[in-house]
């Protein structure tokens, strides 16, 4: 048997408080879930803030609970994290709201979540929002939209369901991200603390070769795009090689000759430089870049191989974040991009690192494509249970 019930009749939601960000404190006191803290399935911890404990009777209505709920209401609406007691004590800030089951007897929380992480549940928060620069969720739709509610036990079943997917797929994030340890920790041991203690010695990666930056030509010329010129920003990095096919929009020739873009040649190294710091990847076609990517040109590679200079940039990623600088969007400037240190190893022996990471390449992509059919079955199990 299954009824359908507005959210608002068995839970509770509650809005954020307006903190004041001139009266956060460091590393102590009651921690602020913001906005940039809810993400799909889990809290970002990053960077966070704290307002001080003797202000908690000014916000007490605002505190969390083990097990809350929390939703994004602003931007990327209809993100939805469950907090758990070791980020406590936490108070909700603005543009956040809080998802809190009143009645326990008809609806499980681990399916509520599960219900409520849904791509189907998503959209239709994406759909039922305004503003076009940013969407604006109301908490007031959000109390009305219906959910199936079936049976205890049979929601018991659903969400163990996808608690046993959920669990797969993270062995599957954890094995990619074994793999990728295992290379950093053989580049290591074969070429040494590159920053520190490198076991030979280092050139500026500017030396290599020639640096070219991007640029986006101007979308009010709708003339400049449509053609067959592969153009990427810093979401497109990351993988080893890219093509046309990581490419997120296509420019003609005048979009090219008419903005600060450069046709970067096949087989060059680009690097984020702004959003994406540190993500790099070699390009297997010509394509352009936005204004967040450098790209390092004509590297001879009969000293050279790509693969192992893409290792090493990866390996400055800490302290590319630690050289990090900038009000809204922070980068680093192409000064310390240029100046990244690049081991004088011998050729023989970088080709030896680079087939191994090729090797660890193709096991991951076995582990990808398992990722993609265990997506493909719990999205189509959602749309089954939830839609």
């Amino acid at each position: 048997m299954i009824r359908y019930m507005k959210i608002g009749e068995i839970c509770d939601i509650l809005n954020g408080y307006a903190f004041k960000s001139s009266r956060y404190i460091n590393n102590k006191g009651i921690r602020v879930i913001r906005i940039t803290n809810v993400q799909k399935g889990y809290i970002e911890d990053a960077e966070p803030k704290f307002y001080p404990e003797k202000e908690i009777n000014e916000i007490k209505k605002f505190m969390l609970e083990d097990g809350d709920l929390l939703i994004s209401l602003t931007g990327n609406v209809g993100r939805v994290a469950l907090i758990d007691k070791s980020m406590l004590p936490a108070a909700l800030n603005q543009r956040v709201g809080c998802i809190r089951i009143n009645k326990k007897d008809l609806i499980y929380k681990p399916y509520l979540y599960h219900l409520l992480n849904s791509d189907y549940f998503e959209k239709q928060c994406i759909n039922s929002s305004n503003g076009i620069a940013q969407k604006n969720m109301s908490t007031e739709w959000l109390k009305e939209y219906y959910v199936p509610v079936y049976s205890m036990d049979y929601q018991k079943k659903i969400a163990t369901i996808f608690d046993k997917i959920d669990i797969v797929i993270k062995k599957h994030y954890k094995q990619i991200e074994i793999l990728d340890k295992i290379a950093k920790s053989l580049f290591i041991e074969m070429f040494g603390d590159i920053i520190n203690t490198s076991k030979y010695p280092t050139v500026n990666l500017g030396s290599l070769g020639e640096m070219l930056s991007g640029g986006t030509p101007s979308s009010e010329h709708s003339e400049y795009f449509g053609g067959n010129i592969p153009f990427i920003s810093t979401p497109c990095l990351g993988e080893n090689y890219i093509s046309y096919k990581n490419a997120q929009n296509f420019l003609t020739d005048e979009g090219v000759k008419n903005s600060t873009t450069n046709l970067i040649p096949a087989y060059s190294v680009m690097i984020g430089s702004r959003v994406g710091v540190g993500k790099c990847s070699i390009n297997m076609c010509e394509m352009c870049t936005n204004q967040d990517i450098l790209s390092f040109i004509n590297i001879d590679k009969t000293k050279y191989d790509l693969l192992f200079i893409k290792n090493v940039i990866e390996q400055h990623f800490d302290f590319y974040e630690s050289q990090k600088r900038g009000a809204t969007i922070k980068g680093i400037s192409s000064k310390i991009v240029k100046e990244t240190k690049v081991p004088k190893a011998p050729l023989l022996l970088q080709k030896k690192f680079a087939n191994f990471v090729r090797g660890t390449d193709k096991s991951k992509l076995a582990v990808k494509k398992s990722l993609e059919e265990l997506e493909i079955l719990k999205k189509s199990l959602m749309q089954e249970y939830f839609a």
